[in-house]
């Protein structure tokens, strides 16, 4: 480069807008004729950009994270508020409910904000050709990843400790405070075609226009070892205090069988009865912890714990399909001239069913969702980390992107990677896919797109 290409250089190229020029821009433009900053050699690091690239990270990150925020907010909080709202629950408490949710909201959006806002930013520093002056100073494309992955070591460190102590902690709150309005509004729970369960009851509902309910169906079990199933027209639900609630049911039908013989059964009608669900079976049903609501320490424990039950459970199991096996093959050998014979059938049903048995134990539904839940606390919050080295290189390789068009594409991609994330809990869940490769699997893809589009972009 000659001393002509650097005066046209200079003389020309406004950094940013027409209306202005960028501090960063003009720097470097003076110090373009010595090939490198102050005291810096021309391929080092430079402290200057390192703490720009920054700045503006983290000013984007903020913006898109208020945008994120406000959406999940809406879409956790808000629609919760007006279903409590609308049951006249006390505003301070479900400005409590509000307050109590808020670190699952933030522990959420802090991944999406990272990749929009690295975007928004490396689209705004190519589209202002300051990418292309920072390499044309003889610096290289370290002093754009290395500022953007510790904007996304921080944001990952952040959502981490939100989503392993303040989540846990808010979710326990909530679920009191939710409790403690459950007690006092029971009508809370009641909604149209819906399931509610307690410790012992079930009830499914049909219609339900305020405390009136159409159609209800409730299955419990008695004290006795019964199975009861009630099926009422219609029913309505009262406070009873103290005592919990109660249904009010009309034009009602009761069939109870026992648990062993079910041959043996009662069935009756009667124009009204009044059924009751004791306070303590609904304080009980909210006061068990779920995986969500703990911390990531815990859930590992509660795995490891789980684990080794499973594996006790499987190897007694396994004994018995042993046992079953060797007691049919005996018959078998026997012949048909041993008394043995005769039983190969009932031996035979036997068997299979322990081996059906076997394989439902070894599909332990439950473990399957501490293991989902115990990737998840550290996929989703390290998904930032992973979005900074894709947003970095999509942002570097769109020369004419800016900001809009880099909120745009992350939008895009997030929603990408939700859908991703929900497609892997399905598979974990009802399809026992490894726990993983379920959560972790959008995190890989990318940072895979996002390595091999940096490479491509280096090394081109």
């Amino acid at each position: 480069m000659n001393e002509t290409d650097l005066d046209n250089i200079r003389k020309p190229v406004a950094i940013g807008s027409a209306n202005r020029r960028w501090p960063f821009g003009r720097l470097l433009l003076d110090k373009l004729h010595l090939g490198r900053m102050e005291g810096e050699s021309p391929r080092s690091m430079s402290k200057t950009i390192y703490w720009y690239i920054l700045r503006e990270t983290m000013f984007s990150f903020l913006i898109c994270f208020l945008f994120f925020f406000f959406v999940f907010f809406v879409n956790q909080i808000l629609l919760l508020a007006q279903d409590i709202l609308s049951k006249q629950v006390p505003f301070f408490q479900v400005a409590m409910l509000m307050l109590f949710a808020l670190p699952g909201v933030i522990a959420m959006s802090a991944p999406f904000a990272s990749l929009v806002g690295t975007l928004m930013t490396i689209g705004r520093l190519t589209s202002d050709n300051e990418i292309l002056v920072m390499l044309s100073s003889g610096l290289s494309f370290r002093n754009v990843f290395i500022p953007a992955i510790t904007v996304g070591i921080i944001i990952s460190t952040g959502a981490f400790l939100a989503n392993d102590i303040l989540l846990p902690a808010g979710t326990l709150q909530f679920r009191a405070l939710y409790r403690r309005i459950l007690v006092s509004t029971p009508a809370l729970e009641m909604a149209s075609n819906s399931v509610i369960r307690f410790r012992d009851t079930v009830i499914i509902t049909g219609d339900v226009s305020g405390n009136a309910i159409n159609n209800v169906l409730v299955m419990d079990r008695t004290g006795d070892g019964e199975r009861r199933l009630i099926m009422a027209h219609t029913a309505e639900l009262k406070d009873a205090g103290t005592d919990g609630l109660s249904l009010d049911m009309t034009d009602t039908f009761i069939h109870s069988s026992k648990e062993i013989t079910r041959e043996d059964y009662d069935y009756a009608s009667a124009t009204m009865v009044r059924y009751w669900v004791p306070q303590e079976d609904i304080i009980q049903t909210m006061t068990s912890i779920s995986p969500r609501e703990m911390s990531s320490v815990d859930v590992f424990k509660e795995v490891r714990r789980q684990t080794e039950e499973l594996a006790l459970r499987v190897s007694e199991r396994q004994n018995r399909v042993s046992s079953l096996g060797l007691a049919l093959e005996e018959s078998l050998r026997a012949g048909p001239g041993s008394g043995d014979w005769n039983r190969r059938g009932s031996q035979l049903a036997a068997f299979q069913r322990e081996v059906q048995t076997l394989e439902n134990i070894r599909k332990d539904r439950t473990l399957s969702i501490y293991r989902i839940e115990l990737n998840q606390k550290f996929s989703v919050p390290f998904g930032a980390l992973t979005f900074v080295f894709l947003s970095v290189a999509i942002g570097l390789m769109t020369k004419k992107s800016g900001q809009t068009v880099g909120f745009l594409i992350g939008l895009i991609i997030s929603v990408i990677y939700w859908a991703l994330l929900l497609g892997g809990q399905t598979l974990g869940l009802r399809f026992g896919a490894p726990p993983f490769w379920s959560m972790w699997a959008p995190n890989i893809i990318a940072f895979s797109i996002g390595s091999t589009l940096a490479l491509i972009k280096v090394f081109k």
